[in-house]
């Protein structure tokens, strides 16, 4: 009978998920998620098959536990969601700010085909529901798949400018004007 495992497997993507966030998948190394993890390496053998499943589990678990997703299937879809969505990517989600799934595709040449296809379909059904709250938000915009592709590049780089510490007013205040942009444009 073997002993008891002593960490939960959340606990482990959690804290490798900030390793990850700060390092990348390349430039971290199994002695780093030991020591972020404070598991040894036989016990993350024994829950993963290696640190490419950790940082494919720790997306995985990022993606479905971030918000987004509920954020932008919430009723009534609106342009209240969109905002909502705009101010995830500069609260905190484990003491960091951004998006480690925007985060990690400066590592994209490197980045198993698997992380690719995880993040790509992540982004695909997050502009559909962009869309869908765009349209119910202001049926008279002509093209709601663009605008939504835009406020997504929006995101995407509020979540890199987060990586430079701005000042949260700043960010609010970008999202605030951005909100006033999307509501006048036709």
């Amino acid at each position: 009978m073997g002993r008891p495992k002593l960490f939960t497997r959340e606990d482990v993507l959690m804290k490798a998920i900030v390793l990850f966030w700060e390092k990348g998948l390349s430039d971290t190394t199994l002695q780093d998620l030991e020591r972020a993890t404070g598991v040894n390496k036989s016990g993350l053998y024994a829950e993963f098959k290696d640190k490419e499943d950790i940082f494919l589990e720790s997306l995985r678990h990022y993606l479905n536990t971030r918000g987004g997703v509920e954020i932008l299937s919430s009723e009534p879809k609106s342009w209240n969601n969109v905002r909502r969505f705009l101010e995830i990517g500069h609260t905190c989600y484990s003491g960091r700010r951004g998006c480690f799934s925007v985060n990690s595709l400066r590592d994209a040449s490197r980045l198993p085909p698997e992380a690719r296809r995880i993040i790509d379909e992540n982004n695909a059904k997050l502009r559909r529901l962009l869309t869908a709250n765009v349209k119910a938000a202001d049926p008279t915009k002509s093209n709601p798949g663009l605008l939504s592709d835009m406020i997504f590049t929006f995101f995407s780089g509020l979540c890199l400018e987060e990586n430079s510490s701005v000042v949260p007013a700043s960010t609010k205040k970008k999202i605030d004007q951005f909100m006033e942009f999307l509501a006048e444009s036709k």
